[in-house]
């Protein structure tokens, strides 16, 4: 078994084991997002895009690319620990950090097998559409679970 520390990946290393993976017969499931504050809603999300393969990959937002998307306040964990905490997670078989503000180059290097995002995404406008796709995998949108979100739970904690 991977220690929390392995499951942790550079791109290059990464793109080799999914090659094995899909050489193995495994069908590859990858999503992406900032995961800053862990919550319920994260683990029914990431649990349900595991059961559509094999492997799991989550690409994760570095400090810089959150701070961009969400603002100077973001994030509250750093890169680290949020890869440490994800890589932790029993149906997380890899994570994988990227600096830009979407993860177009991963999909681009990684190709899976399945690409997933939240329900709140129309699937054809999810970036690595066009790649998933045309390499014959799917595009699946999975909902979210209803009154979770990281942005609630931080106005939650500074009413304290």
């Amino acid at each position: 078994m991977l220690t929390i520390q392995e499951k942790i990946f550079q791109l290059d290393e990464l793109r080799s084991l999914v090659q094995d993976w899909k050489s193995d017969g495994e069908a590859v499931v990858f999503t992406n997002g900032c995961f800053d504050l862990v919550h319920r809603g994260h683990l029914d999300y990431l649990s349900k895009a595991r059961n559509l393969g094999g492997k799991l990959i989550v690409g994760l937002n570095s400090d810089q690319s959150v701070q961009r998307l969400k603002g100077k306040e973001r994030p509250i964990n750093d890169q680290l620990s949020r890869a440490e905490l994800l890589a932790s997670l029993y149906f997380v078989d890899a994570v994988v950090l990227f600096e830009e503000d979407t993860p177009a180059n991963l999909i681009t290097n990684l190709i899976p097998s399945i690409l997933v995002k939240g329900g709140d995404y129309i699937v054809e406008d999810i970036v690595g559409y066009d790649v998933v796709k045309q390499a014959g995998g799917d595009v699946l949108t999975i909902p979210f679970l209803d009154g979770f979100s990281s942005t609630n739970l931080i106005e939650k904690i500074k009413k304290l």
